[in-house]
């Protein structure tokens, strides 16, 4: 197995099919092309920067079609892709670059400015910048290196590292999850399953292609559909699906908001939806069933990390039936193991808990489509990965026909707009004002954004803040979508008799309220 080799079977049997549509950039580009340049730059890779096997190939960049052809030619020739989120800060990106190690660095010209600064504090790696104009080192290389398969592919197998996807950590330090060509297939094939995708389907990848979604959409790819690459804009999405005829796609309750709110939604023609995909945190009944209204498909959840891909699906046929009044309460619900996945709720021993839809426990998953470990971490590696078993941090209740409903997370995870958030990362943030004696950071419920940050604070004696000035404050170290959107300020917080602060309790008002257990 190698994943780099995905668009060959579809160039040999039909190599003026549509692979890719970058709608960002105005290109278009048959299977045959895509192949065409995956080798040559595979090539160029392996005999112009002469990396070896397992050497790492990080991404600047939105999405476009060099992101997908970078992504397949360094798997191809048995590199490790490392993408990069960009909207990280700056001190994070070098922590991920420190940590990642990549030889070369490919960036779009949106981000040559961060580049160049990032270049001055990480100069082990060659910076390559690429555009579409052709006077680039990258469309040189894919202009002359041969286009024969790389040498190298022969020796990749199915248990070679393939990628690296950095995710956030509750120490606050960036971790990549490993993925080897074998675990991103198996994946794959949980969605194959799940969405049940046919050769017909036209796919739309709203997220960006830092995030495990990346491997969605090439599955599409190797179902030889055409994958339509955007930069999400809710009134530009519902165009492209008008226009190119998209099929299938994966929306976060953000998206699925705002494209619904859009004016004039109602006389988008979306005939050829055929099913979507939703998830990246907690979706409100009301909008599972205005979407359901809204859209004329099917719709499917999937619950996952991205450490295991997706792990459970709610099918199309559970939506249909909640909605009908069988069973409602389980559009509240994650749904149940996928394809290629085992699915168990434990104690803090390890031990099952009762499907009796109130005892909570701990998820954990047992899946080909794992991740091998965190790169460079092997304590946490072992930590998280137990006897073969995937520990999420996330606590759950089922029902006795193994439907999982989360109820909390064990490492207070915020997932706010499909992006995760750690409370302690910005907690850590808020603790750099000078007035701040303690805080506790949690999620709270929102209609657009699935969960919304919230700070709770407690100032020094003597001291004075605002919400304002907290807010502030965290901006200078964090992404704009991780700072709190509202702070409170209370003379001091709930705390255990071991002095552990109870964020449970400061959560449970406003996820009750909703009528959601907490």
């Amino acid at each position: 197995m190698n994943i780099g080799r995905i668009p060959a079977k579809t160039a040999m049997i039909a190599p003026n099919r549509e692979a890719l549509v970058d709608v960002p950039n105005a290109r278009r580009m048959s299977f045959g092309e895509l192949e065409e340049r995956i080798c040559k730059l595979g090539n160029a890779l392996t005999l112009e920067l002469n990396l070896d096997k397992g050497d790492r190939v990080a991404i600047l960049s939105r999405n476009c079609i060099q992101y997908m052809e970078i992504m397949f030619a360094s798997a191809r020739t048995g590199l490790i892709a490392l993408p990069l989120n960009w909207r990280l800060s700056d001190t994070e990106l070098l922590r991920v670059l420190s940590d990642g190690e990549p030889t070369v660095v490919f960036f779009s010209p949106e981000y040559a400015a961060l580049a160049s600064a990032l270049t001055e504090q990480y100069s082990a790696a060659r910076w390559i910048g690429f555009d579409d104009e052709g006077g680039s080192d990258y469309e040189q290389w894919v202009g002359s290196m041969p286009s024969t398969e790389p040498v190298a592919a022969l020796a990749v197998v199915g248990d070679d590292p393939a990628l690296i996807l950095y995710t956030g950590g509750t120490t606050g330090k960036s971790k990549g999850a490993l993925h080897t060509h074998h675990s991103l297939f198996m994946g794959m094939l949980n969605q194959t399953v799940a969405e049940r995708i046919v050769p017909s389907d036209v796919y739309m990848l709203t997220g960006q292609m830092f995030h495990i979604p990346v491997a969605l959409a090439m599955n599409y790819t190797a179902h030889g559909c055409p994958v339509v690459l955007i930069n999400f804009d809710a009134q530009l999405a519902l165009e492209v699906i008008q226009r190119e005829r998209v099929s299938a796609f994966l929306g976060i309750t953000t998206m699925i908001n705002w494209m619904m709110a859009v004016e004039g939604f109602e006389q988008y023609d979306l005939s050829s939806l055929r099913n979507f995909q939703y998830g990246g945190g907690p979706m409100p009944e009301s909008v599972v069933r205005a979407a359901l209204q809204a859209f004329p498909c099917s719709m499917i959840q999937g619950y996952g990390q991205t450490e295991g891909m997706t792990m459970t699906f709610l099918t199309q046929e559970d939506h249909h039936a909640a909605v009908a009044g069988d069973r409602p309460e389980r559009l509240g619900s994650c749904g149940r193991a996928g394809f290629v996945t085992e699915v168990r709720l434990v104690d803090a021993e390890g031990i099952d808990i009762p499907k009796d839809g109130s005892t909570p426990g701990e998820i954990v998953v047992r899946s080909e489509a794992n991740m091998v470990g965190y790169w460079r971490q092997p304590a946490l590696s072992a930590e998280t990965l137990k006897d073969g078993w995937l520990w999420t941090g996330d606590v759950a209740v089922w029902d006795d026909e193994g439907y999982i409903y989360i109820v909390d997370r064990a490492k207070d995870m915020i997932i706010s707009g499909g992006e995760n958030i750690y409370s302690t990362q910005v907690e850590a943030a808020i603790h750099q004002h000078p007035a701040v004696l303690e805080s506790a950071v949690f999620g709270v419920p929102d209609d657009v954004w699935g969960e919304a940050v919230k700070a709770t604070v407690v100032l020094k004696p003597g001291m004075q803040a605002t919400a304002e000035d907290i807010i502030t404050e965290a901006s200078r170290h964090l992404a704009s979508y991780q700072k709190p959107k509202s702070v409170d300020f209370v003379a001091a917080l709930p705390k255990a008799p071991t002095g552990k602060i109870l964020k449970r309790e400061l959560r449970e008002p406003y996820w009750q309220s909703q009528g959601r257990k907490v």
